[in-house]
């Protein structure tokens, strides 16, 4: 099975491009809001710390971003509980997928959190400002301060894009994306074949 990572910055588009391999994604961003939802062990995690803001099973985002947008040491917090939980379901999700030749994993810190493996193909996606902008414009819950409190969380992104094996503009019309996923998933398997 071949792991292939897709990092880059907010709003680059990273679920999009995952989407375009057409293998089975692994979405982290995805697995969070499942365990805010259904999770009551992670619920109780955090009402213990955070008494004053998580009050309320499910787990509200309004809760959280307060929680973040008060004090930023909150977000380490939060992280510290929630991403065991997300690195076992991730595991659950390697597993079951064992026999595919194929595999992405959508986390946005993968870096951050040491989830990635020596072998593991990694794709850095970027795109323009104006595009990153509009497209996080667009999410629920926009917030220019909590932006800046996640971004500070990520590993500077000139340092992620030198660990790439591959970069991606995502710029360009969804025919010309597909394209472009097809020619690197075609040298992913030839290059790992041929080894």
């Amino acid at each position: 099975m071949i792991r292939i990572a897709i990092i880059g910055g907010m709003g680059s588009g990273k679920s999009f491009i995952s989407k375009l391999f057409g293998c089975p994604v692994f979405n982290a961003d995805n697995e969070v809001k499942y365990i805010y939802k259904k999770s009551r062990k992670c619920f109780n995690k955090l009402k213990k710390k955070l008494p004053k803001f998580i009050k309320t099973f499910p787990i509200k985002k309004e809760e959280l971003i307060s929680a973040i947008n008060s004090n930023k040491r909150n977000l380490r917090l939060i992280s510290s509980i929630v991403h065991p939980l997300v690195r076992e379901s991730m595991k659950k999700f390697i597993k079951k997928n064992k026999n595919r030749k194929l595999v992405i994993l959508d986390i946005p810190l993968l870096i951050e959190n040491k989830l990635n493996e020596k072998k593991d193909i990694i794709v850095f996606i970027q795109s323009k400002n104006s595009k990153v902008l509009q497209r996080i414009k667009k999410r629920p819950f926009f917030n220019r301060k909590l932006i800046k409190n996640l971004k500070e969380n990520q590993v500077i992104l000139s340092k992620k894009k030198k660990l790439a094996n591959y970069i991606i503009n995502n710029n360009y019309s969804l025919h010309i994306m597909k394209k472009k996923i097809n020619i690197i998933k075609k040298e992913i398997l030839n290059e790992r074949n041929s080894s």
